[in-house]
């Protein structure tokens, strides 16, 4: 169960962050109003909301969850991949000591926290472009220290681990069709997305309910008949940006 959730609102500069999606420039009003939805939801999941400013510095600093890695008993603090990110975590770590022990990640060790999926006491470590090997390895050896197992998957043709998989409860993963015959998951149950609908593999549960993207019919579909309890949440101006329901917030 969480109990609370770390967010940042989009600056105003949000449209000057990082993107390769090709979707356009995000509104920036639009993305407030979102942004405050979401926080809503999690607020109807009984999660307390910290809110910290919008640091103009990191036009990508709303995607709070690259930050850090959050377990019951410590926190991780990443290094991001991406160079111009570097700096984001600094916010996060003076937070997050007030709660867990803080461990670190060290140069020239990467990690990006949307890389990293935690599956009740084991995790899935994405090596990808924003996750190297010797970061891949460092987060490995912090979570053994911890007593946690974990695997390193290779993420090639995604930006992170989850925007293609995530892990709903009772030993179950939603994820895309190009994830689900991958020998890493394959002690689990497996709901695949429909290929056209890749981006819902991005949803998070949370005290229950199922947080899902909205407008992705035929994947809340199949999970309603898997009896999970969704909450539909629009998160289109964060896509624009390349970013996801899990990116936008910390929770633990």
């Amino acid at each position: 169960m969480f109990a609370k959730a770390i967010v940042i609102p989009p600056g105003k500069n949000f449209s000057n962050g990082i993107s390769t999606s090709g979707l356009g420039i995000p509104d920036y009003t639009e993305s407030l109003v979102q942004h405050a939805s979401y926080c809503e939801a999690l607020g109807r999941c009984g999660l307390e909301i910290i809110i910290l400013k919008a640091d103009l510095a990191f036009p990508d600093s709303t995607f709070v969850e690259d930050t850090a890695i959050v377990t019951d008993s410590m926190a991780i603090i990443t290094r991001p991949g991406d160079q111009r990110r570097r700096g984001e975590e600094k916010q996060i770590e003076p937070v997050l000591s007030a709660w867990r022990k803080i461990e670190r990640i060290a140069a020239p060790g990467c990690v990006d926290g949307g890389d990293i999926l935690q599956a009740g006491s084991h995790f899935f470590i994405g090596q990808s472009g924003r996750t190297n090997r010797e970061g891949a390895d460092q987060t490995r050896s912090i979570l053994s220290s911890y007593g946690f197992t974990s695997t390193i998957v290779p993420v090639t043709h995604i930006l992170h681990l989850k925007s293609g998989v995530n892990y709903i409860g009772d030993e179950t993963l939603i994820l895309t069709e190009e994830l689900a015959e991958r020998k890493e998951f394959h002690s689990f149950r497996k709901i695949p997305v429909p290929s056209q609908e890749r981006y819902a593999a991005n949803c998070i549960l949370v005290n229950g309910h199922l947080l899902l993207p909205s407008g992705f019919p035929e994947t809340r579909e199949k999970l309603l008949e898997n009896g999970y309890n969704i909450l539909e949440i629009d998160v289109s101006e964060f896509r624009k940006m390349d970013g996801g329901l899990s990116c936008l917030s910390l929770r633990f």
